[in-house]
């Protein structure tokens, strides 16, 4: 499913998706949502990575309110199902993605960059989550994936207060794992998104997949989920010939530069 405001761009072993409504500050509707989940659930073959913009100012400033329409409780929760459904196939999708964040990340589009693996801001973002000052309530997974960033404690402050955060104390909560100057979170993602390309696919895909599930087993569960994935990574032939290049001096050791 193709969408005038949803670009693909594929740049060799990543792919960049845009979110392309600048005018509109990249408010989410219904059919920008089922094209993401179009998108991520049809990469081509080859694409190690992905990275998420925002055309304009603004990666997302939430969901295109113009477009709300009145529902019952159950269509509410047929509504907010088909966005579970859309990010999940971002988190839970074939590749790792990186978000590149500026300007505003507010609602639906905090909500969006929570479903991201790794997320990078620039000195221009903030974040808000206005649905409890409005009278409404997250829907779009929010209530799951924020707090693991962030804690309960502050998204309840946000939703309740309509409190922003601005980009430093932003990274200091837990929002981005990487803080840039204005202007620059695009090639940092892309730089990243390269750099985690070359990686084995099946570690790629056991920390996407495996580590978010240990993270909530029990330890005594946690702890053989994580010997079945070592097992199974280990025996990959990109990891064989990777430990070769190791033990054989082919490979860089880890510095502090």
């Amino acid at each position: 499913m193709t969408h005038p405001d949803l670009t693909f761009e594929r740049q060799d072993s990543i792919a960049i998706v845009r979110l392309n409504r600048a005018a509109k500050r990249n408010a989410l509707n219904d059919g920008l949502i089922l094209a993401l989940r179009d998108t991520f659930q049809n990469l081509p073959e080859g694409v190690g990575a992905v990275v998420i913009d925002g055309a304009g100012e603004h990666f997302c400033a939430g969901l295109d309110l113009s477009e709300l329409k009145e529902r019952d409780a159950g269509q509410g929760v047929l509504h907010s199902r088909m966005w579970h459904q859309a990010l999940d196939c971002v988190q839970s999708g074939p590749v790792p993605v990186v978000a590149a964040l500026h300007g505003a990340v507010v609602g639906g589009g905090l909500e969006l960059a929570s479903a991201c693996h790794i997320r990078v801001a620039d000195a221009s973002t903030f974040y808000a989550l206005p649905e409890g000052t409005r009278g409404i309530f997250v829907g779009g997974g929010g209530s799951v994936r924020i707090p693991k960033l962030i804690g309960v404690a502050r998204m309840t402050d946000m939703m309740m207060t309509g409190r922003v955060y601005k980009a430093e104390e932003g990274e200091r909560a837990g929002f981005a794992q990487y803080l840039v100057p204005q202007g620059q979170a695009l090639d940092k993602a892309i730089e990243l998104a390269r750099r985690i390309a070359t990686n084995a696919p099946l570690t790629n895909y056991a920390l996407m997949h495996a580590l978010p599930r240990i993270a909530e087993q029990p330890a005594d569960h946690g702890l053989f989920t994580e010997a079945l994935m070592a097992g199974i990574a280990q025996d990959a032939p990109a990891a064989k010939e990777r430990v070769r290049a190791f033990l054989e001096g082919r490979a860089a050791k880890v510095s502090k530069d």
